[in-house]
């Protein structure tokens, strides 16, 4: 008779024609305790219905408050070998752009003080080194630092900045997305290694409103690329798509999100209100090679987005709708400043800077980072529940009487 499996629950999910992460840990548990205990503590968490993990503690390295997690089980003496399972998070390159030698070192590191377990990568976008004792945090930090690689962010500091792969691939990206994020990162050190915030904070760079690293929807400030002027069309290349079969009017024209686009039939030509336009890259992704970005190209700075915390998700707002992006990026890394000085001063306990805007007002944010409201910040006329208007200033606009 065959032996039962001890992990039957497990077993299921490497069925299917999908990578399967039971596999993997069960690959690291041919050579290590920690991954072989993990595998058991998953069946009983599948069993019992609750994750059987706890925080409790402080651990770090010496010098950094961030980029180490602390976790434990609340079942040691049962998994013994996860009394102890530290995450570390290794900042990433920007684009996630690695060589062969450098990904070896990671993994050679990694088998030699941990748990043999990767993530590549977390949501934030580092490496995430899963599983280590706490005598081993040390010996792993210098060996990293050694391999000029460094810890990225955990806690309430500056999560590491992530951005998409920009012009090192694409050629929608309206800014070095690339150069920006290394940029970012080496400035904030400081903010990057030592928590001192209410709640943790992210910068996400996408170079288009693709917005292929989801900045829109997951970071505090999002850098998201876009052009001043209006979209230049080539009427050549519209008519080659009509040829090939493309029925412009119902994919491109009827689907534009502001309806900014007409399309005559007869002369075959592609126009555009540009004043109407959003700069969404509906028409640019269909029609690549005929539709292009305009000339003037930067990027527009939204705030407040996150998953549920304290509030439910939220998506971001516009702050800034045009800023050029050429380094150093001064005129972005000062509105950073005024905006992590005023979150500093206003935000409570793991209050993201959203949450905090939704509590307080746009208006008294707007006013504390020193910016004027925008009319892209109002959907409708007065009916913004964010923007209000302090009684001076309704009465310096009244007519005098």
């Amino acid at each position: 008779m065959a032996e039962k499996s001890k992990t039957p629950q497990l077993d299921e999910l490497e069925n299917g024609p999908w990578p399967s992460f039971v596999k993997e840990i069960k690959r690291a548990a041919d050579k290590n305790e920690m991954s072989e205990d993990l595998l058991g503590l998953l069946e009983r968490s599948y069993e019992d219905k609750i994750g059987h993990w706890k925080h409790g503690g402080i651990v770090g390295v010496k010098g950094y408050g961030g980029g180490v997690i602390g976790r434990y089980t609340d079942l040691p003496e049962e998994f013994p070998n996860l009394r102890e399972f530290h995450t570390m998070r290794v900042s990433a390159p920007s684009g996630w752009f690695y060589t062969s030698d450098k990904l070896r070192d990671i993994c050679d590191i990694w088998e030699k003080h941990g748990s043999g377990l990767t993530n590549m990568h977390g949501s934030t976008g580092d490496v995430v080194l899963l599983g280590m004792k706490t005598e081993e945090l040390q010996p792993t930090f210098d060996e990293l630092s050694e391999h000029d690689m460094d810890l990225g962010g955990s806690g309430s500091d500056l999560r590491s900045p992530s951005c998409c792969v920009g012009p090192g691939r694409c050629e929608h990206a309206c800014y070095d997305t690339l150069d920006m994020c290394y940029d970012v990162t080496n400035e904030y050190q400081d903010e990057l290694h030592r928590p001192m915030w209410p709640y943790k904070s992210k910068i996400k760079m996408s170079g288009c409103a693709n917005d292929c690293v989801a900045a829109a929807a997951r970071a505090d400030i999002s850098v998201i690329g876009t052009w001043r002027d209006s979209v230049t069309i080539d009427q050549d290349e519209v008519k080659k798509y009509a040829e090939g079969g493309m029925n412009i009017r119902e994919e491109v024209v009827a689907k534009c999100p502001p309806q900014c686009l007409s399309y005559d039939e007869a002369t075959g030509e592609l126009t555009v209100n540009g004043e109407e336009c959003t700069r969404c890259m509906h028409c640019v992704n269909l029609m690549g090679k005929a539709v292009h970005q305009g000339k003037e190209k930067g990027a527009t700075i939204l705030v407040g987005a996150k998953s549920t915390i304290v509030k439910s998700a939220f998506m971001s707002w516009v702050l800034v709708p045009f800023m050029k992006m050429d380094a150093p990026y001064e005129e972005f890394k000062d509105l950073c400043n005024r905006i992590w000085d005023w979150w500093d001063e206003n935000g409570k306990t793991r209050e993201r800077l959203g949450e905090t805007i939704y509590r307080v007002g746009m208006g008294e944010f707007l006013r504390g980072v020193g910016l004027p409201a925008v009319p892209q910040m109002v959907y409708r006329p007065r009916a913004n529940p964010y923007v209000f208007w302090p009684k001076d200033e309704i009465e310096q606009a009244s007519p005098s009487e």
